[in-house]
This record gives structure tokens, C-alpha cells and sequence, in this order.
């Protein structure tokens, strides 16, 4: 940001038409915006924070100019300005706070993926009712072992808040997300068979298959995903220093929005080559690709603050997966064979796989396209940000 688009800055008084906005009176405008929002402007510790501020409230540009001043970051100096301040000296706006490395959270997003591989080793080393205790004790400790990767780092919501701020029903909706990309292919092929007969056991000759390469690799995906929202938040909030607009920093922001997403969808494909060779399955690239993506961007948007769509959007990818079995044996009724059509005609083209790299890619892509446009706002990454 310019630290010379100080009060009344240039282009003050037109507004992007280029009509001038003229002051109504003698009236101060820019007195009654600081009196409406003081509390903003006495918590920042910086003008960049109210310029995240006020875009957050719908203040932009355009609004800027009937205060006479170019942009919204011009007008956040003279609010920060006029704000007393006891005397006590001005932070720089180059100091603007970037998360700093922990060794905690390093930590914590590494465990998921050591316990993954451990509880595995446990499945492939048992059987009976002993496999049975080894699997429901190795979900219940890796939930919580990711319970805790999000209550720190660049993948907690806030600090000091509560970890899952997408709700019951989204952590829900997650879970069965994951259960399909375990299982789901597995019942697809057993249920034109006439099956399923029984419980799947993990045995590699088992008719119900399970899909373990994918689900260790997105459990080893904790790491990168956090190194990636790290980079993310550095990158976002250096570049807000450069900033000379609100405009200037979404143009900045969106490639590397870009590429920290690129980054980790190249992480994700060697974990699941490594996941499948170590194995010897099948990494299902495309199912747990797009799963993958899904998750991450979810978590991006609650991190920053816009929690609705993600759950939203998740809850429909889940809701799109479990609809394809419950179609499959619903059409195993009495005239009710046409259910099942939509679901065998894709499946018969384009493989198990079809269904939750649709359902998944497509809710991955919506997401996408909500994280460009509310990702790359000021608002998202200044401390001031507000939520949805």
C-alpha cells in the first residue's frame, strides 16, 4: 500500500464514472464513517486492517470516492489518522503480522498420517474380532489426532475458537466422504452382483474391496495442506504491503491462490503414488484427487472466515455419493429398476470411479470458484476479517 494516498488522495472526489461526488454542506463525512465504526479503527493496529475491514462491510472503491479519497486503503489512513492514540507511536504498515513456523503444529499435522499407517499395519497383522478393535480404536484416535491438527496453525479457524467452525452437520457430511472413498467403490461392484453378503474384512480377497491407498494418503495430506495454508497466509499478508488498492491486491492474490492449490494437488499425487505402490493397489487418482481438493478448499474458506458454502457444498458432494448405492438397491424392487438406470449407465461407462470423482470434482470446483472471489479480498487474510 502507498503509504503516500494519505488524505484526500489522488482521484479524490470522482468516483470510477468520473463524476465528482461533492460533500453535501459543510458536514464531515469521513467524521460520521469514523463515528460508525470506531470500534474498527480503535482495535487496528494499522491502517491495512481497516481497509479489511470496511471491505468487509461492503465499503469499496466506488463508496471511497463520495469521501473524496481514490480507494478504500487511502480512506483507511485518514480513519486510522483521526483515531487518538495516546500518544503511542504508529505502527509501520510494512510490520503487517505474517504466521509465524511452529514446531507444535509441524507436529500435530504429521501425526494423522504416522498413526494412519500404524493402524494399518495393525489391519494387515490381525483378523477376527482382534482386525475389528484395531480398526474402530485406529478411526477413533486418528479423528482426534485430527481434531487437534485443526486447533492449531494455518489450519485452525481462529484462535482460541473452536476447531471444527463448520458444525455438527458438515463434520458429518465429512466423514461420509471419507467413508465412501474407503468403501464406496467396493459396494458399487458388489451390488449389481446381488451383494453385499456381509461386513467387508480387508482381505484382498474379499468381493467388498477396500480402498486404503487413497485414505492414507489424504491422512499423510495433513502436512502439505497446512504448509500450503501457511504460504497462503504469508503470501497474502505480504501482499498486502504492496498493495496500492483494494483491486491491486485481489490481481496479486488470485495467482497465488492459484498455485499454493496447484501446490498441493502435486503433493497429494505423489502421496497417493507412494500410498499405492508401498500397498500394491490401486491409488485411485481420481476419486481421492478431487476428494482432496475438496477438503482443502473447504478448510481454506473456514479459515478465512466464510464458513456457510463449504458445508453446504460438502454436504451435497456426500449427500450425491450416498445417493448412488441407495439408487442401486432401490431399483432391486419390484418396477423400480429405472432408480438404478442413471447410476449403471455411468458407472458402465465410465467406471466405479465416475461417481465421487463427479461428485466430489464438481463440488471442488464450485468451491474454486467461491475461493477466487472471496479468497483473494483483503478482508479474508487482515486480522479484522468478518465472518459469514
Amino acid at each position: 500500500m502507498s503509504s503516500g494516498a494519505a488524505r484526500g488522495g489522488a482521484g479524490a472526489g470522482s468516483d470510477r464514472s468520473g463524476g465528482a461526488v461533492p460533500r453535501r454542506g459543510g458536514a464531515d463525512p469521513v467524521k460520521a464513517l469514523l463515528h460508525r465504526h470506531r470500534d474498527l479503527c480503535e482495535r487496528a493496529v494499522d491502517p491495512l486492517e481497516i481497509a479489511a475491514g470496511l471491505e468487509a462491510l461492503g465499503i469499496t472503491d466506488r463508496t471511497a470516492a463520495r469521501f473524496r479519497h481514490r480507494d478504500v486503503f487511502s480512506l483507511a489512513e485518514e480513519l486510522y489518522a483521526r483515531v487518538p492514540r495516546d500518544g503511542a507511536s504508529r505502527p509501520h504498515h510494512e510490520s503487517v503480522r505474517v504466521p509465524r513456523l511452529g514446531a507444535d503444529w509441524i507436529l500435530l499435522t504429521l501425526l494423522p498420517g504416522a498413526l494412519g499407517a500404524a493402524v494399518l499395519t495393525g489391519l494387515r497383522l490381525t483378523d477376527g474380532q482382534v482386525r475389528l478393535a484395531v480398526a474402530l480404536g485406529g478411526l477413533l484416535a486418528v479423528g482426534l489426532v485430527v481434531r487437534a491438527a485443526l486447533r492449531r496453525g494455518p489450519l485452525a479457524a481462529e484462535p482460541g475458537t473452536s476447531p471444527w467452525r463448520t458444525g455438527t452437520a458438515a463434520r458429518a457430511w465429512t466423514v461420509c466422504l471419507l467413508g465412501y472413498a474407503l468403501l464406496g467403490d467396493g459396494l458399487l461392484r458388489v451390488i449389481p452382483a446381488g451383494g453385499p453378503d456381509a461386513l467387508p474384512t480387508g482381505a484382498p480377497d474379499d468381493p467388498w474391496t477396500v480402498a486404503f491407498a487413497p485414505v492414507l494418503a489424504l491422512t499423510l495430506a495433513c502436512a502439505p495442506a497446512a504448509w500450503c495454508a501457511h504460504l497462503l497466509a504469508a503470501g497474502a499478508r505480504r501482499r498486502l504491503v504492496g498493495s496500492h488498492g483494494l483491486e491491486d491486491f485481489t490481481s496479486a492474490a488470485r495467482p497465488l491462490l492459484l498455485g499454493t492449490f496447484a501446490l498441493f494437488l502435486g503433493a497429494l499425487t505423489a502421496l497417493l503414488a507412494l500410498c499405492g505402490a508401498a500397498l500394491h493397489e490401486d491409488a485411485h487418482y481420481p476419486q481421492a484427487l478431487t476428494l482432496g481438493a475438496l477438503l482443502l478448499l473447504a478448510r481454506l474458506l473456514t479459515v478465512h472466515h466464510h464458513r456457510h458454502a463449504p458445508a453446504l457444498v460438502i454436504g451435497a458432494a456426500a449427500a450425491t455419493e450416498a445417493a448412488a448405492p441407495a439408487l442401486l438397491l432401490a431399483g432391486r424392487l419390484p418396477g423400480c429398476a429405472f432408480l438404478a438406470a442413471p447410476v449403471r449407465t455411468l458407472v458402465d461407462a465410465w467406471g466405479t470411479a465416475s461417481v465421487p470423482a463427479l461428485a466430489c470434482g464438481t463440488a471442488a470446483l464450485t468451491l474454486l470458484v467461491h475461493a477466487l472471489r472471496t479468497l483473494t479480498r483483503a478482508s479474508a487474510h487482515a486480522p479484522t476479517g468478518v465472518p459469514e
